[in-house]
This record gives C-alpha cells, sequence and structure tokens, in this order.
C-alpha cells in the first residue's frame, strides 16, 4: 500500500476515533464496573487521560460513556454518576478537585462547558460556550493561567475567566485534531492537523509551522516542565522544548499511533498513552517508566519498545 493512502486511512481513522464515529455497543449494552480496560477498549471510545494528582496511582479515563478511573492492575471502574459522552476533557492544571470536560448527554445534542469539583463525580454546566452549546472535542486550559481556557467549537474560542464567558478568536487550523495550551505563555498554542504540528503566538489568531514535517498529526501536549510532545504518522512520538523547538523522536508504536498522553505529577519518567490501531480501530491503554523511551500495557510488567 502506498504510504499517501495509509495515511489517508490513518487520518480517517484518527478523525473517527476522536470524534466518536466508530461503532461500539451502547451505554447500555456495557458490561457492569469493575472492568479490565482492555475489555472496555472493545465496548466504548477513550476521549481523554488523565493522571490523578492527589493519587498518581490512578488514571482518570474520559469515554463515551462516562468517567472511569483506572488503577495500576488496569481495572476501570466507572466514577462519574451519569454515561455522559465526555470530549474535550481536560483536568485543572493547579486544583485537583476540578475538572473540565464538554460532550454530549445520553439522550443527545451537547452538553456546553462542564466542571466537575469533586474529581468527576458529579458534573455541572458552567456555560453554552460561544455560538453554544458547545461541544469542545478539542480543548485545552493555559497551564500560565489556569483562567483561560481554549476550546473548538465552530472556530477557535476563548475564555478568560474559568469558561464562564467565551468568545470566537476566529477559525480553528484547518484538520485540526488535537490543541494544546502552551506552559509558558498565555497566548501560545500548538495545534495537532492533518498537515502537522502548528503553533500560534498570539492565541489563535494566526498560525504556523512548529515542525518541518507535512505529515498528519494525532497529538499535541504540553508539560509543566515547558516541554512539548506530539505524535507524528511516520515518525512516530516526538518531544521538544518551548524554548527551542529542537525536536527529537521518543519512540515510534509500530503500526498504532498515539491520540491521548498524560504525565505523571510525581515521576516525570513515568507516562500513560492512549494508543489506536488503525487495522482493529481499538484503543489500548499503555505505560511508561523511563520518559516513553519503552511502553507495556496497564496491568502488566513487560514493557517493549
Amino acid at each position: 500500500m502506498k504510504f499517501s493512502n495509509r495515511r489517508s486511512s490513518i487520518v480517517r481513522i484518527a478523525l473517527a476515533t476522536l470524534a466518536g464515529l466508530a461503532i461500539y455497543s451502547s451505554g447500555d449494552a456495557l458490561a457492569q464496573d469493575p472492568i479490565p480496560v482492555s475489555q472496555l477498549a472493545s465496548q466504548t471510545h477513550f476521549h481523554g487521560l488523565a493522571a490523578d494528582p492527589t493519587d498518581s496511582s490512578r488514571l482518570f479515563l474520559a469515554t463515551h460513556h462516562g468517567l472511569y478511573a483506572v488503577g495500576q492492575d488496569g481495572v476501570a471502574r466507572r466514577i462519574s454518576e451519569t454515561r455522559n459522552d465526555f470530549m474535550g476533557f481536560t483536568p485543572h492544571p493547579a486544583d485537583a478537585g476540578t475538572l473540565f470536560a464538554s460532550g454530549h448527554p445520553a439522550t443527545g445534542g451537547n452538553l456546553g462547558f462542564l466542571v466537575s469539583r469533586d474529581a468527576g463525580r458529579t458534573w455541572t454546566k458552567l456555560s453554552d460556550g460561544a455560538s453554544g452549546p458547545v461541544d469542545f472535542h478539542q480543548m485545552d486550559v493555559s497551564k500560565a493561567d489556569p483562567k483561560v481556557i481554549f476550546g473548538i467549537f465552530r472556530g477557535l474560542q476563548r475564555s478568560q475567566d474559568g469558561g464562564r464567558n467565551w468568545t470566537m478568536v476566529g477559525p480553528a487550523p484547518e484538520g485540526i485534531i488535537d490543541l494544546a495550551a502552551s506552559s509558558r505563555n498565555v497566548d501560545t498554542l500548538y495545534a495537532a492537523t492533518q498537515r502537522g504540528i502548528l503553533r500560534s503566538t498570539d492565541g489563535g489568531r494566526s498560525w504556523g509551522p512548529a515542525h518541518t514535517l507535512i505529515r498528519p498529526a494525532t497529538l499535541v501536549r504540553t508539560t509543566p516542565a515547558g516541554e512539548i510532545y506530539a505524535f507524528i504518522v511516520g515518525s512516530g512520538l516526538l518531544r521538544a522544548r518551548e524554548d527551542g523547538l529542537g525536536w527529537v523522536k521518543v519512540t515510534d508504536f509500530g503500526d498504532a499511533y498515539v491520540v491521548h498522553l498524560a504525565f505523571d505529577p510525581l515521576d516525570t519518567e513515568r507516562i500513560y498513552a492512549v494508543t489506536v490501531d488503525p487495522k482493529s480501530q481499538l484503543p489500548a491503554l499503555l505505560a511508561s517508566n523511563d520518559s516513553g523511551m519503552n511502553w507495556h500495557a496497564l496491568g502488566s510488567e513487560a514493557g517493549h519498545h
């Protein structure tokens, strides 16, 4: 198969996975939790990932059918009272009990901009957003100023008061798949798109390349330490410093691609990833103990490169 055809297929599957378009069983048909995360992967989408800052051995996993907590044994337990489709799942970078999300209720429609103050158990709508109610598939909170939040819905939106009020900045980058706010500058953003990694230094009003490769990118994340991680199809997982953008390869994942990353707040070498197999379209939850060089399925002992 030509690379161009393979690349097109991967982008199509990535967009379907991130948008929640692939076919899975309905929420009513989900197996009762607790459930091995490998089994959960065959029943729902994984829409977001974060390490619990109050207990770094526990992960938050946002899915098409609710928010789950996953332990180091790889067992998932639903912690949200609802089975809503939590899109744009983003933890507050400074307040351990606060989580943000958007998405869809089980009955259909859009949820608007949601906040949980009790670590994901209950959720309330804080705002409809601009031109809402919104359904932010891509969203991030600025680590430089947590009151500033960015989301993509009918364009790039920005809130400067923690999500209560929103304004439309302008059009989103074409073919956007993921969005990340800088940890260094409140007006700097990064976008993973079908044509590579982009950067904006003016709050999203204009964009330029952050990497020379013009290939589909399925992920971009920033860390509090000022690093950027990105996954570019055909190049693997890459890392750079925000102050230098000197990209280096961390590792590849074979034919799989990375759609979510989470960093252990207490152990800088421990990283978690959600990957998707382009053949089966099923996600997997992996862990690394060495800054992303080697990975293993959560709950297993053996690592692989």
